[in-house]
């Protein structure tokens, strides 16, 4: 039992229960050795204090620790000084009690235990030496109290490893509370940024682009020298520098891996930093690609993200690849893998979703209602030992004619002077 790391008030009582009690035996073998006049009484007295201060000695050195080389020198010095001091006086028969529990506690378990029954050999011999009457006592005490002790040191062992195995799991879970609760944080920080920059992207922005057109046809239908003219030119410049803050506004809101480039960028970083045992993943882009509103590349982001995680954590996957397609109406982000894959219930609207949610939920409900939100659509393809294909499609906003951005791409288009349309004076662009 190493109990050096963390000595306990229990590992400290026990220590100082034991230097008592071969101290005491030590007296106990010096005053007899006295009062009973045996021979050699002075030598017993010597030997005695000698063990004893060769055992404070050792008690006392930083150097002395379980399982060492000095334990080991420590203990056969006090054994040989036992083993004279025992055959000048059988009374130095009981240390080998605590002699037990410091061979037990110092050496292996393979070099505690011979030592403990040379010990009792040693101790059982000393009865013969000093011609002492044989008795069935005299083989079972030393021998029941070599088995106490080894039954008391192993036990304790086990008792303590048990405990430092429950003290590193508390721990364990301390910090993985704490990390939890850093990662749902950090979480609810970033979706709330996405969020603010969607409402900013998708409100705010989009008002004011079309407030923007709308003072661009009016400037465009007054005449130069009207009196108005300048206002709205003053009003549609107001309007466009506002604009540029809000777009400014949702770049800083944005994801920290988009921040850094483009969406097939951030994508490819997600692949190369992925790890896991035995996984390799690779990603490609299709296609002309095109720029896409803030929303659209989030949430794409997020899907590969999510479906990177599902594949490292569920499918035991040696391959997985990343694929982001540009086509002339809508987007695609398609991540397959190689892995066990999974048996899948389709519901009514042709969802597929995990057969079963013991395993951890899968993430897809999340995908799908980011897909949905933006009039796009996720599917789930797989089957046990097939891999698993998550597709979310998206439509560009060009294609869809209310996309978020069309209104600050239409000043660029043919007919802007009346983006109202159709002479509707509430009429804006989406």
């Amino acid at each position: 039992m190493d109990t050096r790391a963390r000595p306990t008030p229990v590992t400290t009582a026990l220590r100082l229960c034991l230097h008592a009690l071969l101290v005491g035996l030590l007296v106990l073998a010096a005053l007899r050795a006295t009062g009973d006049g045996i021979p050699h009484a002075t030598a017993v007295v010597v030997l005695a204090g000698v063990m004893a201060a060769l055992y404070a000695a050792g008690a006392l050195a930083p150097v002395v620790q379980p399982h060492t080389r000095a334990a080991a020198l420590w203990l056969t010095a006090l054994g040989a000084v036992w083993l004279a001091l025992l055959a000048l006086s059988p009374d130095a028969l009981w240390v080998a009690f605590p002699l037990y529990f410091l061979q037990l506690h110092l050496l292996p378990v393979r070099w505690g235990l011979p030592a403990v029954a040379v010990t009792a050999a040693a101790a059982i011999a000393s009865f013969l030496l000093h011609g002492q009457e044989v008795t069935p006592g005299t083989f079972i005490g030393p021998l029941l109290g070599a088995a106490v002790a080894v039954a008391t040191v192993l036990g304790y062992d086990a008792l303590f490893r048990e405990s430092e195995r429950r003290r590193e799991l508390i721990d364990e879970l301390v910090s993985t509370r704490a990390e939890l609760a850093d990662a749902e944080r950090t979480a609810g920080t970033l979706a709330e940024r996405e969020r603010l920059a969607r409402e900013i992207h998708d409100t705010l922005a989009q008002g004011l682009s079309s407030i923007q057109l709308l003072l661009r046809a009016a400037e465009r239908s007054l005449p130069e020298d009207a009196p108005a003219t300048a206002h709205v030119r003053r009003a549609r410049e107001a309007a466009q520098d506002n604009l540029a803050e809000a777009r400014r506004f949702v770049r800083a809101l944005t994801p920290p891996d988009l921040q850094q480039g483009s969406l097939a960028a951030a994508l490819s970083r997600l692949s190369s930093r992925t790890s896991a045992p035995d996984l390799t993943v690779q990603f490609a882009v299709s296609g002309t690609p095109v720029e896409l509103p803030t929303p659209y590349e989030v949430a794409l982001l997020r899907t590969a993200q999510s479906a990177l995680a599902n594949t490292v954590q569920h499918s035991g996957a040696g391959r997985a690849e990343i694929t982001l397609s540009f086509m002339e109406t809508s987007v695609s982000l398609d991540v397959v893998d190689d892995g066990r894959g999974f048996h899948t219930n389709t519901d009514t609207a042709g969802a597929a979703e995990p057969a079963s949610t013991t395993g951890g939920g899968f993430g897809l409900p999340a995908m799908r209602a980011r897909a949905a939100s933006l009039g796009g659509t996720l599917t789930v393809e797989s089957g046990p030992g097939q891999g698993t294909a998550v597709a979310v499609t998206l439509p560009l906003p060009a294609a869809t004619g209310h996309g978020p951005q069309d209104a600050e791409n239409a000043e660029d288009r043919p007919g802007a002077e009346d983006p109202a349309g159709a002479g509707d004076p509430e009429g804006r662009a989406a």
